[in-house]
């Protein structure tokens, strides 16, 4: 498998979109390819013009449940304590557009970053002007220190709005972000904290392994390699402390202040023991780009071990996972489409960095084909103008359940992309 580094993606896919070169041409049928490119263009252009001028940034669409669903999902005869504290429905928005509660909700990089990957995908001068647009909304970002997840809010919206259309004021916020960061990480335990909030002494949780792309991205843009240091000490405790002997994963580890575990659980899946679909996704994107930037070896078998249980693992027909591997696999177990699409862009990368990753290739195309299909990829016009359908946010919190996410958009849309390059296809010749 031809091997090639993330920061080529750009490059490659650029020169091909905004030059007019002529790569090698598909051999295949990639309908579904071009199908998924331009559902996910039309989505984008439908939702800016439905929000105008107001500062808004979509997140999902308001979902109900039922309590009897939940307990069969978690295996509990009643929900009680802490698993009905956030039970709340919202029966008057059910279907309706749910917005980041404002520019501090940790999803709000996602929607600016799915412009720029679509303008990235299709050279549509539109949806860059969009993507600047809902970017500069975030710039108050560059000051927050609240919540590591400030990784996947501006790299996400500025990592993207500086490889595509650079500015001094881009940069500059991502250094001082990436600064922030830094500042959340603790010599003593070895990792960056996750939340400030809950009873856990030091919460770490596996999505933190996707803000150090951040990280490394500080590292090239100033030379300075403290931040690739600092992400790769992160790596290297949660390898050690986050993961079983099948190499699937704990969501959260919390540390004592001396740097030994208080308590290793979940917030988000079905059981502290289980394996939550998205986390292992988490899991296994972060420790590729750990082995991309570090070229260290046991990045690379952690990875492969991650990749190796999830192809194992997940035993739906189309790929696409239950939302919890242990989940009650039944008709009515919610999916989770971004775990698929989070996997499919890391196995994507993952392939190139192998000697023969064909079979990674392959899995990570079986599953955007799924996503690109009629089960999962939206109609244009519907589905509130998100891309893609069938996501599962937080099932024990009652939240976000069966339904569009941004973040499921956003990975589907840079697998993609990846794809694209790897295959070295032209939209406009597809």
């Amino acid at each position: 498998m031809k091997k090639i580094s993330l920061s080529c993606f750009v490059a490659v896919v650029a020169l091909c979109v905004f030059s007019g070169c002529s790569p090698k041409q598909p051999e295949k049928d990639y309908t579904w390819l071009k199908q998924g490119i331009e559902t996910a263009a039309l989505q984008l252009k439908f939702t800016v013009a439905e929000i105008g001028d107001s500062i808004r940034l979509p997140r999902s669409i308001w979902t109900g449940y039922d309590t009897d669903f939940l307990c069969r999902q978690l295996d509990k005869k009643q929900l009680t304590g802490k698993d009905s504290a956030r039970l709340k429905p919202i029966h008057d928005n059910l279907g309706s557009r749910r917005y980041c509660f404002s520019i501090y909700d940790w999803t709000s990089g996602f929607f600016p970053g799915n412009l720029w990957l679509a303008y990235q995908l299709t050279g549509d001068e539109s949806l860059r002007e969009s993507a600047v647009k809902f970017t500069n909304y975030l710039y108050p970002l560059r000051e927050y220190k609240g919540t590591h997840d400030i990784g996947f809010m501006m790299n996400c919206s500025y990592g993207n709005a500086n490889r595509l259309s650079p500015a001094d004021s881009v940069r500059s916020a991502l250094i001082q972000t990436a600064d922030n960061l830094c500042g959340r990480f603790n010599p003593e335990i070895g990792c960056i904290r996750s939340w400030n909030f809950g009873k856990w002494n030091f919460p770490v949780i596996i999505d933190n392994m996707m803000n150090l792309d951040l990280l490394f991205y500080a590292t090239r843009l100033t030379g300075d390699d403290k931040y690739k240091e600092l992400a790769l000490t992160h790596a290297r405790t949660t390898m050690k402390n986050h993961f079983r002997d099948d190499y699937s994963s704990y969501h959260v580890v919390s540390y004592n202040n001396d740097g030994t575990v208080e308590k290793k659980c979940t917030h988000q899946g079905k059981s502290d023991t289980s394996s939550w679909a998205r986390g292992q996704a988490w899991g296994l994107y972060g420790y590729t780009s750990c082995y991309r930037e570090s070229k260290d070896v046991q990045f690379l078998r952690q990875a492969e071990n991650i990749a190796s249980l999830i192809m194992r693992r997940v035993k739906t027909e189309d790929a696409v996972p239950l939302w919890d591997y242990d989940a009650p696999d039944t008709p009515q177990t919610p999916r989770d489409a971004s775990a698929a699409a989070i996997t499919a862009s890391a196995l994507i990368e993952l392939s190139t960095l192998v000697e023969d990753g064909q079979a990674y290739m392959e899995y990570a195309g079986k599953l955007l084909k799924s996503l690109s299909s009629d089960g999962y990829l939206a109609k244009p016009g519907t589905n509130r103008g998100f891309v893609l359908m069938h996501s599962t946010g937080s099932l024990p919190n009652g939240s976000e359940i069966d339904t569009p996410l941004n973040y499921a958009d956003y990975y589907y849309l840079e697998a993609l992309l990846r794809y694209m390059q790897v295959k070295e296809i032209d939209y406009k010749h597809i």
